[in-house]
């Protein structure tokens, strides 16, 4: 279980886009990419997934750009990746056989219980959830000097 770039640039652009809900403005491309250091090219087309996958909309014009097409809480982290990744990559079910061993088995049944729990937290978190994560963690890191 491991987090591929794609998707940890695409949960990057959406915590972007998320942080911005309330200026009810559309970000360009340019400045999610600057602010969240991630490459234009491979950010356009990530954004071009997730807006066929209906988790952001896109806005033409001078003043366009992307925002997201539902609320912060209303977008779960599964929802990203399996939309970015286009399956789920932490329940993919492994091809069972039926002469494993009993130990082999045991240990194929522990390690789809954890992919299960990994799956059930990453759909429990929300893009509000991070969202309020990264502001208490700035709040912390702060240092006020007298």
């Amino acid at each position: 279980m491991e987090l591929s770039l794609k998707s940890e640039y695409a949960i990057l652009a959406m915590v972007e886009l998320a942080n911005n809900t309330a200026i009810d403005q559309p970000l360009q491309i340019r400045q999610i990419a600057h602010q969240q250091n991630i490459p234009d090219r491979y950010l356009e087309q990530l954004l071009a997934t997730l807006k066929r996958q209906g988790l952001v909309k896109s806005q033409r014009g001078a003043k366009g750009g992307y925002v997201l097409a539902r609320n912060p809480w209303e977008i779960s982290l599964l929802e990203i990746i399996r939309g970015i990744e286009g399956y789920d990559p932490i329940s993919e079910k492994s091809s069972k056989s039926g002469s494993e061993s009993a130990s082999l088995a045991v240990i194929r049944e522990a390690w789809e219980l954890a992919q299960k729990a990994a799956s059930n937290v990453l759909d429990d978190c929300t893009l509000k959830d991070l969202c309020d994560r990264q502001r208490q963690r700035q709040i912390a890191t702060t240092m006020y000097y007298i």
